[in-house]
C-alpha cells in the first residue's frame, strides 16, 4: 500500500475532528493549539477517546477542552520528573567519578579491564569524545591547552560532566560485577547491591529522554523493566505495583532514590498537587494504585 494522503489545513483538521464525533466548542481555541502544537502530537491524547479506532471515531461526549486538559497535564508531569531526574543523574555522576577514580584512576572509564563488554564501551567512549571536543566549557578548554600533548581523555572529574545520563547509567552497568564500586554506589543510593540498581538507572534513562524531547508521558507503555528489590532499606511499598510498564513503578523509584538523594524533596507534594488541579485525569491510565497517596513511601 502507498501512502497517498495530502497535508490538511488547520481548518480542515477541525472540521474532520468535529465530523468524527470530537465536540470542539471553542473553533478559535482549537486553531490556536493546533498551529503550536501538531495534530499528531494532539492525537496521542485523544486516541483513547475514540470507540472506533480503525474509523477514528469518537465516543459520545469526548471534547477537546478534555485533549488539552490532557496535554497541558502531561507537559507539567514531565517537567515535574525531569527536575527530579537532574538531582538523580547529578548524584549517580559524582559516585562514578568518586569511587572509581579512588578504586583505580581519574582514567578508570578508559580501562577496558574493569568493563564486561570493550564494544560497547568503545561506543560510549566515541560519543563522550564527541561531546568533548563540542564543549565550550572553559575548564574543558583550559585543560586541552595545558595538557595538549597528553592524549588521554580529561580525567574523570572534567570529562564525565560532559556525558549524558544514558552513558552514565551505561558506564555503571557495563561495569565487572567484581569491581566494589560497582556495589558501593548502588548501597549508597539504596539499591543494596548491582544487581537492581543498572535496570533502576536504565528506566530512569528513558523516561529522561521522554521528558527531554517533550514525548507523551500520559497513558504511555514504557520499555523499561526495573527489579524489584524484595526489602528495600528504606521507605518504599506495601501495595507494589506489578505492571511494569506504567509510570507508576518508575515513579516510585525515582521517588525512593530522591528520598536518600535529598531527604527534603516536595516531589510527593508537588505530585499530588499536579493531580489534583487536574481531576479529569485517571490517574489509572499512569498506573497509579488505589491509595497510593497514602504509602510511606510518598509521605
Amino acid at each position: 500500500m502507498i501512502y497517498n494522503k495530502n497535508a490538511f489545513t488547520i481548518d480542515e483538521h477541525i472540521a474532520q475532528l468535529q465530523e468524527r464525533g470530537l465536540v470542539i466548542a471553542d473553533k478559535v481555541l482549537a486553531a490556536h493549539y493546533l498551529s503550536h502544537v501538531s495534530y499528531y502530537r494532539l492525537a496521542g491524547y485523544w486516541w483513547p477517546m475514540q470507540a472506533d479506532k480503525e474509523q477514528h471515531k469518537f465516543k459520545e461526549n469526548s471534547k477537546f477542552e478534555d485533549v488539552i486538559h490532557l496535554y497541558n497535564f502531561d507537559r507539567e508531569l514531565r517537567i515535574l520528573i525531569f527536575d527530579a531526574i537532574e538531582k538523580i543523574e547529578i548524584s549517580l555522576r559524582t559516585k562514578l567519578i568518586y569511587h572509581l577514580s579512588h578504586e583505580f584512576d581519574p582514567w578508570w572509564f578508559q580501562n577496558i579491564a574493569i568493563f564486561q563488554d570493550s564494544g560497547a564501551l568503545i561506543e560510549t567512549l566515541a560519543n563522550l569524545k564527541e561531546e568533548i571536543e563540542r564543549s565550550k566549557d572553559i575548564f574543558i578548554k583550559e585543560h586541552k591547552k595545558r595538557y595538549k600533548e597528553d592524549l588521554r581523555f580529561p580525567p574523570a572529574w572534567k570529562s564525565l560532566e560532559m556525558t549524558s545520563f544514558g552513558s552514565l547509567s551505561k558506564l555503571y552497568g557495563n561495569l565487572k560485577n567484581t569491581i566494589k564500586s560497582k556495589d558501593t554506589i548502588a548501597e549508597e543510593l539504596g539499591a543494596v547491591n548491582h544487581t537492581y540498581l543498572p535496570s533502576w538507572l536504565q528506566s530512569i534513562a528513558q523516561i529522561r529522554n521522554y521528558c527531554a524531547h517533550h514525548s507523551r508521558l500520559w497513558n504511555k507503555n514504557l520499555p523499561g523493566t526495573p527489579k524489584i528489590l524484595s526489602r528495600p532499606p528504606h521507605r518504599w511499598l506495601v501495595d507494589v505495583p506489578t505492571d511494569t510498564q506504567k509510570l507508576y513503578l518508575h515513579l516510585c523509584i525515582i521517588r525512593y532514590m530522591l528520598n536518600i538523594i535529598a531527604p527534603e524533596n516536595s516531589f510527593a507534594l508537588k505530585m499530588k498537587e499536579l493531580l489534583t488541579r487536574y481531576p479529569s485525569v485517571d490517574p489509572n491510565a499512569l498506573g497509579f494504585k488505589v491509595n497510593w497517596e497514602n504509602e510511606a513511601l510518598w509521605n
